[in-house]
């Protein structure tokens, strides 16, 4: 919620000052009703604001923030179930939305924003920007698996596309890899992995792209920098393919 002599001033009719004046004039509407007292709140999202019968619209700031989930938090704005979410990682960013998701227990990097072209071309199947994750998994990771990592891996919807390997650890009774994927699916590095044996015991996405999360820990976010925010949108150019029909 916003005062209205505020919003005004943010649209840039005029200055705080005038603004309120304006209002006294009764020269301010919202929703079609005129305002003449000061203290108003109204909502910037819903609420129709008119001044000498001219709408006004403030141009909302685009923002980006990139945030290092935690495990145990949704990839959500809100949840039925009371559970923590990712908004809850970012104290007054709540007109901002989470670029795709990392389920209940994965950790790792997430964007959020509210520039929705943006976020629509970074989890559109047409664009396959890859994502790394970093996997911890019961069992031996064999050529064998990696080679069919590497081919692809039938799911129950559907062969995945080719993935990238490189190990850490391979043991007996435990491994530990990372792996990255150009694709989205609900849940798909966990399911690949089980697929071959590997149960999945500790998940994070590590890079998206050309970020990473490097400097942060776990619940911390940072602000990306204009020429960052410059370079994701290139990017969703050079990963661009055909789309899917």
């Amino acid at each position: 919620m916003e005062r209205l002599h505020k919003y005004i001033a943010r649209c840039g009719i005029a200055s705080r000052r005038r603004a309120e004046e304006l209002i006294r004039e009764g020269k301010v509407t919202v929703n079609h009703k005129p305002v003449t007292r000061m203290g108003v709140l109204l909502d910037p999202d819903k609420d129709l604001v008119h001044v000498k019968g001219k709408r006004v619209i403030a141009k909302r700031e685009l923002c980006y923030f990139l945030l290092y989930k935690p495990a145990g938090v949704v990839s959500t704005c809100d949840d039925p179930q009371g559970r923590k979410t990712v908004l809850d990682c970012l104290p007054g960013k709540e007109r901002l939305f989470p670029v795709g998701r990392l389920d209940y227990l994965t950790e790792g990097l997430l964007l959020l924003t509210n520039d929705g072209g943006l976020a629509n071309r970074l989890t559109h199947p047409g664009y396959a920007v890859p994502k790394t994750y970093l996997v911890e998994a019961g069992g031996f990771l064999s050529g064998e698996k990696i080679e069919r990592f590497r081919k692809g891996i039938r799911l129950e919807d559907g062969m995945t596309k080719p993935a990238k390997v490189k190990t850490v650890h391979a043991g007996a009774e435990a491994s530990r890899f990372f792996l990255t994927i150009t694709e989205g699916r609900n849940r798909q590095v966990r399911r690949m992995c089980e697929a071959l044996g590997l149960p999945v015991i500790y998940l994070c996405r590590t890079r998206m792209g050309f970020l990473t999360l490097k400097g942060l820990s776990p619940g911390e976010y940072r602000r990306l920098e204009p020429a960052e925010v410059a370079r994701l949108k290139r990017s969703t150019q050079e990963y661009h393919s055909v789309p899917t029909q």
